[in-house]
């Protein structure tokens, strides 16, 4: 039983240290971006581009495009991939997108630089792009006789034409401000404006108590809870209950929990983006040169959110609502597991299996993200409990490259609607891809010379630009019968 409450305890700790983490200035606007994206761009604008004839200069970084836009895991992108293939999109680029979707998404990779730091996300995301293509058209040159007898079965439907309004366009750039002011770490923005402090003499007892509540061991990357951090959970669970009344019917019209919820949420990121600190004499704020940008993007949001149709901005909140609902409970239970996991996994395991960067060490990476599933964004959490237990950043790549893609659900999947041949095909490639991207920024981290590094990077275009080239020979080819 001690045992057991010892678990459920560092569980409890865990998601509550995460809760009241600053991350909520990336997990917001996230939501926000990832709803606006699903609502207000069309769907035509994007995948007109992926068919099988269209241009590689298009097809393939259209497809990346088309993947980054939405937040979502492996297994919520099969449907849409097995959409556009059925409809006509070319292996190649359908493959790109499935692919890069689940772990190049904005959602995704602004996590992860808030998380594990923003070189790493940009690693995630160069090699993410680069290798998804490179997957595409290897798939596409492996499978082309297939490829060319799926296209003749299928008319060009992608032929719309459609085009995102301005007012969406402002929407989505303002958000995205939102986001970057939030999560920029740069002096102006940490530099304190103004200060005051507030006669709440019980705040630092309140911060010990919390302390007491929520022990922590710094040393294992485990964070307490300041006062800071518990205001933003009475904050978040003030906008959950909020949205359920005000989200959940948005498109019949908005109330004023509608209201309540968007003010709660603008709130939660002002708050967020300021330094609060128990003293003696009471809580002392700090108004940051982040809030002040925080606040600024804010109102463009809402400036540009009121130019928007009434459908169109109730399809914005319900699809962001949509996604919260669909991940955020989700990342709450992974979470809770992670905190439970971590009271169970020895330093030791971590250090002898993946301390390196070695061959083997990102193989079995691989192999655990391939075959442990977890949903878009709790694989984040999971590979910063890696990184502090001490898994090298070459094979923690290498696992934030393969998690996202595969789960056995997710193959099982693929395999009914392109094959399991190609299905394999695609896993081995996923699995070999996967280990040479920790591999080479393993050696970037352990300081080997970026000229070999890039050597090893050109090579892989060059190979690449080979293959393109017999592709489009084989294209060239007459369809088979």
């Amino acid at each position: 039983m001690d045992t057991f409450l010892h678990l459920i305890n560092g569980g409890a700790g865990n998601l509550a240290a995460y809760l009241a983490a600053h991350v909520l200035l990336c997990l917001l606007p996230a939501f926000f971006i990832a709803g606006a994206m699903a609502a207000l761009i069309p769907k035509a604008s994007i995948t007109r581009w992926l068919g099988r004839n269209t241009s590689y200069r298009v097809s393939y970084p259209a497809a990346a495009a088309a993947g980054s836009l939405l937040a979502v895991c492996s297994c919520t992108i099969v449907p849409l991939f097995a959409g556009i293939y059925k409809k006509g999109a070319g292996l190649g680029p359908a493959v790109t997108f499935l692919f890069f979707a689940p772990a190049g998404n904005v959602l995704a990779l602004a996590y992860t630089g808030s998380i594990l730091g923003a070189e790493f996300a940009f690693a995630r995301f160069l090699l993410c792009l680069l290798f998804g293509i490179g997957i595409g058209l290897l798939m596409a040159m492996l499978f082309w006789r297939d490829d060319a007898r799926h296209d003749a079965q299928t008319d060009a439907l992608f032929a719309e034409q459609a085009r995102i309004g301005t007012a969406a366009t402002g929407v989505l750039l303002s958000l995205v401000a939102v986001l970057i002011a939030g999560t920029l770490k740069v002096s102006p923005l940490s530099a304190t404006v103004a200060s005051v402090t507030l006669p709440l003499p019980g705040a630092e007892a309140w911060q010990a108590t919390l302390f007491d509540w929520v022990p922590f061991d710094a040393a294992k990357g485990e964070e307490g809870v300041s006062v800071q951090g518990s205001l933003l959970i009475g904050l978040l669970l003030l906008i959950g209950g909020a949205a359920w009344k005000g989200l959940e019917n948005i498109v019949e019209g908005a109330n004023r929990w509608t209201w309540a919820t968007l003010g709660l949420a603008a709130a939660t990121l002002l708050v967020a983006a300021a330094r609060l600190t128990p003293q003696a004499d009471g809580l002392d704020v700090a108004i940051t040169g982040r809030v002040l940008a925080v606040a600024a993007a804010l109102w463009a949001v809402l400036h540009q959110a009121r130019r928007l149709a009434a459908d169109a901005w109730q399809a914005w909140l319900w699809e962001s609502w949509r996604f919260v609902k669909q991940i955020f409970v989700l990342l709450v239970v992974g979470v809770f597991v992670v905190g439970v996991v971590r009271q169970l996994i020895q330093p030791a395991w971590i250090q002898d299996l993946a301390g390196t960067n070695s061959l083997l060490a990102n193989a079995v990476a691989v192999v655990f993200g391939v075959f442990m599933y977890f949903p878009t964004l709790v694989e984040v959490p999971v590979a910063r409990m890696f990184l502090d237990l001490g898994m090298h950043r070459g094979p923690l790549l290498a696992y934030l490259m393969a998690d996202p893609e595969l789960s056995l659900q997710s193959i099982l999947m693929v395999a009914a609607v392109i094959g399991r041949r190609k299905t394999a095909a695609y896993v081995s490639l996923v699995a070999v891809f996967s280990v040479t991207a920790g591999l080479l920024y393993g050696a970037w981290v352990d300081g080997v010379n970026p000229v070999w590094i890039a050597a090893g990077l050109l090579a892989f275009l060059g190979v690449l630009a080979a293959l393109l080239a017999v592709l489009l020979r084989r294209r060239s080819s007459p369809a088979p019968a």
